[in-house]
């Protein structure tokens, strides 16, 4: 058999490598509508409970089903990590838990209600209690 057919090793490896650095990088995909409750949060926790039938670990970092009795069906079987509980001007608000989320490594984070104002405090907020929109 002649070597002329044998693939070069160097750039094997270097295949090898730019497949190893692109599983690394995290992908971002973003469900938009025109208006609340268009379906957004239902069409992304049915692509979640698809993908873990494929056998993708997937959690829900933060999800609001605002009670819609077919939203909230579709967040059964999924892990969903629990939100921090912060007290803000006396009352008591939920944020994602950045740090559980992170610390959980999970394959897919759900995480809904973008256009959200952090409670000051909490680690997604930027610094002199200014609201930011920085989610994970």
């Amino acid at each position: 058999m002649s070597e002329d057919h044998r693939p070069d090793p160097d750039a094997l490896l270097a295949a090898i490598r730019r497949d190893e650095s692109r599983r690394k990088r995290g992908k971002l995909k973003i469900f938009f509508g025109m208006a609340a409750g268009v379906g957004k949060t239902y069409a992304m926790l049915q692509a979640a409970q698809q993908r873990k039938a494929e056998g993708v670990d997937v959690v829900v970092g933060y999800v609001e089903t605002h009670r819609r009795a077919e939203t909230m069906a579709l967040v059964n079987g999924l892990e969903v990590v629990p939100r921090r509980s912060l007290a803000y001007r006396g009352a008591q608000l939920e944020e994602m838990d950045i740090d559980a989320v992170l610390a959980r490594k999970p394959a897919l984070v759900l995480v809904d209600e973008l256009a959200h104002t952090n409670v000051p405090g909490s680690r997604q907020c930027r610094a002199h209690g200014t609201s930011s929109v920085t989610k994970t």
